[in-house]
């Protein structure tokens, strides 16, 4: 996901979470897990791609910033 709004506009972020109105988002470097940024959908430009790695240990439950920093920077390449 890339930011469309706001003070970090245009920095990719990882979806951590979901509710019926907001996403939450965590890049690992500014926006840490413990922290999500929570924004609405319109304010994110959505980018169809699945790191398999992350979702993965999304669903086990253990993740680190770390690997979000990994996943967005081999992203970005």
């Amino acid at each position: 996901m890339y930011s469309k709004c706001g003070r970090d506009k245009g920095r990719t972020f990882i979806v951590i979470d979901f509710d019926e109105e907001f996403i939450y988002l965590a890049d690992g470097d500014l926006r840490k897990l413990e922290k999500p940024k929570k924004k609405k959908l319109k304010h994110v430009q959505i980018v169809n791609k699945v790191d398999l790695g992350i979702k993965e240990k999304l669903e086990k439950g253990y993740i680190l910033d770390a690997d979000l920093r990994k996943a967005i920077k081999a992203f970005n390449l």
